[in-house]
């Protein structure tokens, strides 16, 4: 379940902009297409250790987790090549 906090127009440009400079920093450190392929391989690990780990309640909820962070990078691949 999502949290929704009323926050003043202000304190959403800020966290909008603070957000927008984690993201700048995550892309300096690899291309899109990169944390595609390193999301997908962590993961795949995820998954391959499902069998000694166990049962794990989250699981659909981490995989949720992971579909979305795939899609928000192939978002700013698309952007990045217009």
């Amino acid at each position: 379940m999502c949290i929704h906090q009323q926050t003043s127009p202000e304190s959403s440009d800020w966290a909008t902009l603070a957000y927008g400079e984690h993201v700048k920093a995550l892309l300096k450190m690899m291309a899109p297409a990169e944390w595609i392929e390193d999301i997908w391989t962590i993961y795949t690990g995820f998954m391959i250790s499902q069998g000694e780990l166990g049962h794990n309640p989250r699981a659909s909820d981490l995989f949720c987790t992971f579909r979305e962070l795939v899609f928000f990078f192939q978002k700013l691949e698309k952007r990045r090549a217009a």
